[in-house]
């Protein structure tokens, strides 16, 4: 077994908005998990694998806490993203104009709304755990 980074130095933050039902909250989660895995370099993040009695393989989980917050509205979580671009922290963030039809549709619908008018609807963040706490630590965890 490989030694493994102090699991609390980093962290994956999902900051998702209160007012969803909780089939969108989980397909919004998705989408930012996947999207902001995809941005991270190989070191960047630590993967284990985990192996029961049986000799099971379940495969490929993350090393590092990752953390579901709630927001009262939009503009808190545009304030987490406005964070993560000002502190160059990889990040994802997902809006209402990319839920209906498919991407093209949804990528054309985004196109068509000024940053401001957009409505988010969730942010994903990876990174130092002391540095996303200093402007994640208002939000209670999602519940």
């Amino acid at each position: 077994m490989s030694v493994l980074p102090d699991e609390n130095k980093k962290r994956f933050i999902a900051v998702l908005s209160k007012k969803m039902e909780l089939g969108r909250s989980l397909n919004v989660l998705g989408h930012l998990s996947v999207g902001l895995s995809s941005q991270l370099e190989a070191n960047e993040s630590q993967y284990v694998d985990y192996e029961d009695m049986d000799g099971n393989l379940h495969p490929n989980l993350s090393h590092y806490p990752f953390i579901v917050l709630k927001a009262d509205n939009s503009n808190k979580l545009r304030k987490v993203r406005e964070e993560a671009i000002s502190r160059n922290i990889k990040f994802t963030d997902f809006t209402s104009s990319m839920t209906e039809g498919g991407s093209i549709l949804q990528q054309q619908r985004t196109k068509e709304i000024k940053e401001a008018d957009l409505e988010y609807l969730g942010v994903c963040i990876f990174g130092d755990t002391e540095v996303l706490r200093e402007f994640t630590k208002k939000f209670s965890l999602y519940k």
